[in-house]
């Protein structure tokens, strides 16, 4: 009975904000860490293992389209788990999202390659990424309105930032177990069983993670709608009803963020050890250092937006990634490894930083509690697949097309810069709305 007793005070006590911000920032980054690994793989070493029969370029082009898939997933995750985020409650989605992510991403670790299975590899590849984006769909509204929800007023853009760091923190964790596998065995190691250490290693990381959700309670906000029993039958179609002209903003204010995140994260990686024959172990310590660098400074803008406002600093961030559009290549193609990192730490941790950070405040109240995570989940995720999964296969496309020319792919990337400008700018400005 007293065992019984502790576990119910356990699940019910009402943590603080910090504890809550500090368990949604440890789950996130552990789903981050399974999602980026991916993409890690895949600009490295999973044109070869799954797509042999291509020559590189080729092959890596097919991998990072495996790799939009997870995009396409999400927001369907994002519509099945906001729906029932709005109507059970946040925390017991977090349980599942973790466990979905977990499980196909410690498959992929067991997955036969080319040589054994031939194409049915890639089919079993591509079916772990759709399962892995069907759980990170319904992760981030989840992490995140636990965070905002649980915050005092004047503080939902720096604790709401929280979360947000798990994108950084699980890019560093992928790359660096990525980075010292890849350091510890020869090449022959590493694609013959090496490269299946770092999702295996998933397992064990997912079971501290549930742990850790164990400990929180319900978000305060949503268990009042509860108790007043004003839930909505069908919060997904509210959510359209209700805010369609602040879902489609959403979803422009993620196309620099989500876009040029995954083009320093991944597509610069493929770009300079494949075009410019820059050092594999090299990009990979640039982009180490950069998401470390930025898990500071996400932090410091969601701060920064709780004192100016959500939108100047997001329209900062927007335009300095712009700028940062032709010195990337320019600094790349130095082929110095220490310019490269200056390329990719001002990329991370001031362009997408700056829009990252308060991302989470402002996109979760732009809509109301009854429908907030169907509404900012649908908005996020939606822009995933225009944005992020696109970027790195548009811009490998236009390398492979205007080689050895790089102006191409900087004039996309501004034209992403200038879709969340403009959304951002007609966006209202939410660091004083308080939404029901």
């Amino acid at each position: 009975m007293s065992e019984a007793i502790s576990v119910h005070q356990l699940q019910t006590r009402q943590p603080s904000h910090v504890t809550v911000a500090t368990a949604s920032l440890i789950g996130t980054a552990i789903e981050w860490y399974d999602f980026f690994l991916y993409g890690t793989a895949a600009a490295l070493i999973f044109n070869k293992l799954f797509f042999p029969t291509f020559d590189p370029m080729m092959g890596t082009l097919l991998a990072f389209a495996t790799y939009a898939l997870g995009f396409i997933a999400r927001p369907l995750g994002g519509v099945v788990f906001g729906h029932y985020g709005d109507k059970i409650g946040r925390k017991t989605m977090l349980y599942l999202t973790l466990l979905i992510m977990g499980a196909a991403t410690a498959a992929i670790g067991f997955l036969p390659t080319y040589e054994t299975a031939g194409i049915w590899a890639a089919i079993l590849l591509v079916a772990c990424r759709l399962i892995q984006g069907f759980g990170l769909g319904g992760e981030w509204g989840g992490a995140v309105l636990m965070a905002v929800e649980h915050a005092p007023a004047d503080k939902k853009g720096f604790y709401g930032s929280w979360p947000q760091l798990g994108a950084p923190l699980g890019l560093v964790l992928g790359t660096l177990v990525f980075s010292v596998v890849s350091a510890m065995l020869t090449d022959a190691q590493l694609y013959s069983w090496g490269w299946r250490i770092p999702f295996l290693f998933s397992i064990a990381l997912v079971l501290v993670g549930l742990w850790i959700r164990f400990t929180i309670a319900e978000s305060p906000e949503f268990q009042k709608v509860k108790d007043t029993k004003q839930e909505v039958k069908m919060p997904i179609l509210e959510a359209i009803r209700m805010y369609p002209k602040n879902i489609l903003l959403a979803m422009g204010a993620r196309f620099a963020e989500n876009g040029f995140f995954y083009i320093y994260a991944t597509f610069v990686l493929a770009y300079a050890t494949q075009s410019l024959g820059m050092n594999k172990q090299d990009m990979l310590n640039g982009v180490l250092i950069g998401a470390a660098i930025e898990t500071f400074t996400i932090p410091a803008f969601g701060a920064l937006s709780d004192k100016v406002g959500r939108r100047p600093v997001y329209i900062f961030g927007a335009v300095f990634s712009a700028l940062m559009s032709f010195p990337l290549f320019m600094l790349l193609a130095t082929k110095n490894p220490q310019y490269a990192w200056i390329a990719i730490v001002l990329g991370l941790a001031i362009g997408h930083a700056a829009m990252y950070g308060p991302q989470a405040s402002f996109l979760s109240e732009l809509f109301g509690t009854k429908v907030r995570y169907s509404g900012v989940s649908l908005g996020y995720n939606l822009a995933s697949i225009f944005a992020g999964a696109l970027s790195p296969l548009i811009a490998t496309g236009l390398m492979t097309a205007y080689a050895p020319a790089t102006w191409p792919i900087s004039l996309y990337m501004i034209a992403l810069a200038i879709i969340t400008i403009v959304s951002v700018y007609f966006a209202t400005e939410t660091r004083k709305i308080v939404q029901s």
